[in-house]
């Protein structure tokens, strides 16, 4: 039986639209190679403003599963300058299909499935947070 990775308390973080509309979020810090092979795993539920910001050490093509993830989610994944690359929408619980970036990125941002459309979040929108924006 792996450990459960502990996360840090959330951290604010802040998408900003190309139309200038402003979301704010809580997520937590998955920066470790543990907290990555975690995630979101075994969650039942998580607050509508909250989320979780994978941030990696390099900038390249990144694929996530939903193996052991019980709820739905959108995966924005992020250039190093914190735009987003590309949004993959409602990713299926426990589904093992992985779920592919299409380039390379530096950071993946997972909200609650339909957040992405709700928000009307693009391509190119900017999520802003300390550790991307360098």
């Amino acid at each position: 039986c792996q450990a459960e990775a502990e996360f840090g308390p959330p951290e604010k973080l802040v998408i900003e639209t190309r139309t200038g509309q402003i979301h704010t979020f809580q997520v937590e810090l998955a920066i470790k190679p543990n907290q990555w092979a975690q995630g979101l795993m075994n969650r039942e539920s998580m607050a509508e403003d909250a989320g979780m910001l994978f941030i990696f050490p390099d900038v390249s093509p990144k694929s996530f599963w939903m193996k052991n993830t019980l709820i739905p989610l959108d995966m924005l994944f992020l250039n190093a300058d914190g735009s987003i690359y590309s949004i993959h929408e409602n990713a299926k619980p426990l589904d093992p299909t992985s779920i592919r970036s299409g380039g390379p990125v530096k950071a993946v941002l997972e909200l609650n499935g339909g957040a992405s459309k709700k928000l009307g979040l693009k391509p190119g929108d900017r999520i802003l947070h300390p550790l991307l924006n360098e």
